[in-house]
């Protein structure tokens, strides 16, 4: 078995301005630093299918669904703006369907068995985006897409969600709030972006605020005091990885201090829990990381460690 990577043209196609820092240029930043650390050609490359409505639905709600397919712009070069930071174009529709149909895919491969991990080269990317509604760059939640479809479609019994982005996954959250058949564990900038508050501990929950500033040696010790006992106890049959890049301290959107092999460890022990209790299941798929060369370096080494390459 080996490590893929899925994606499809249409992802660098949606294109909300350009001044707008999720921008298409992100895709190809992953791509030149794969060929830089000599990894492109060690993985396996898959092309993202569209996803269908239903499988959309597991997770959305059809209005929020509507929101996006119908107010994709016909018009090459027009935009139409959700919110202050999320605007859709012409091809936004398009490349939302190849996002989560890349989630959806890696998921049933890695449950068949004929990979044994992926990372999803996507956007728009997925967690700020509630059931009802998309937000905060994100369109569909990928990953809740997914997770709904390898608990309801595959007939899992448990899955863990890990989400090392800088900003909180609310649209996540709130789409697991009340299923104890998933847990969610991440650390977050707080106060920032998007001003939830920060949920309530519970065994299902553990998402840690973190102030501004803080590094791996706070991003390690919550991992293993927090992250690691839950997810033992739960004992989680597939995991999946909200991956965002924006918690490096190169990246000027956040304000956290990771570096590449903050990334890296994190990856790893995520894996030693997957041998554990989930056949060595993983599904990650990208989020946010916005200063390119941080970003394609920081990819690189999670897909290293993933791809069991170092």
């Amino acid at each position: 078995m080996s490590t893929a990577i899925y994606s499809h043209p249409d992802c660098s196609r949606h294109d909300m301005g350009e001044w707008h820092p999720e921008s298409p240029a992100r895709l190809q930043a992953i791509e030149d630093q794969l060929i830089l650390a000599r990894i492109d050609g060690l993985v396996e490359r898959r092309e993202a299918p569209l996803a269908d409505i239903p499988a959309i639905g597991r997770n959305h709600t059809l209005e929020a669904i509507a929101l996006v397919r119908d107010n994709t712009p016909t018009t090459e070069g027009a935009v139409y703006p959700l919110d202050g930071d999320t605007s859709l174009c012409s091809h936004s529709y398009q490349a939302a369907l190849r996002a989560a149909g890349a989630a959806l895919a890696a998921t049933d491969a890695v449950i068949a068995g004929s990979i044994a991990n992926a990372f999803c080269a996507i956007r728009p990317p997925g967690h700020h985006a509630l059931p009802t509604e998309p937000m905060g760059f994100c369109l569909f939640n990928n990953v809740a897409i997914a997770a709904r479809h390898a608990l309801d479609s595959h007939g899992l019994a448990r899955v863990a969600i890990i989400d090392f982005d800088v900003h909180h996954g609310n649209g996540t959250a709130e789409s697991f709030r009340d299923d104890p058949r998933v847990l969610m564990a991440s650390f977050f900038q707080h106060p920032f972006y998007p001003y939830t508050e920060p949920e309530p501990q519970t065994a299902t929950c553990v998402n840690i605020p973190v102030p501004a500033r803080s590094g791996g040696d706070v991003v390690r010790k919550l991992v293993t005091e927090h992250w690691l006992p839950a997810l033992h106890d739960f004992k989680p049959e597939m995991i999946f990885i909200s991956a965002g890049f924006d918690a490096h301290r190169e990246d000027d959107v956040g304000g956290m201090g990771l570096v590449e092999a903050d990334y890296a460890w994190i990856t790893r022990e995520v894996m030693t829990v997957a041998r554990l209790y989930a056949q060595g299941r993983i599904v990650s798929c990208l989020e946010g990381g916005y200063n390119l060369s941080a970003l394609g370096r920081s990819v690189a080494a999670h897909i290293k460690v993933l791809a069991e390459l170092e």
